[in-house]
């Protein structure tokens, strides 16, 4: 079964090219990870300061190991200073 996850990242809107420079380098490396369907950034129109990223991945596994990549790791070292409050994850099912 496919697993789908939405994060949502607010950093301080005086580290906004920071945060797309850290931001993008974290989508470049996640899309070619084994087991990723899809991993994309948006900006929110409305709210300064807030991203967020739609996942999928094949397996549970598959989103395992991402969380351990070393990419990751370096991305929450990168945007930890630069956060506006704790980061929200969501991870669901498919239902249509």
């Amino acid at each position: 079964m496919n697993i789908y996850l939405s994060a949502i990242i607010h950093v301080q809107e005086n580290a906004m090219m920071d945060a797309i420079e850290i931001l993008k380098k974290l989508v470049i490396e996640t899309r070619k990870e084994k087991g990723c369907m899809q991993y994309d950034l948006f900006e929110d129109n409305r709210n300064k300061g807030v991203f967020f990223i739609h996942e999928a991945w094949e397996t549970q596994e598959d989103l395992q190991n991402h969380q351990a990549a070393p990419h990751m790791m370096l991305f929450r070292q990168a945007i930890g200073p630069i956060l506006e409050k704790s980061n929200m994850v969501y991870l669901g099912n498919k239902l249509f």
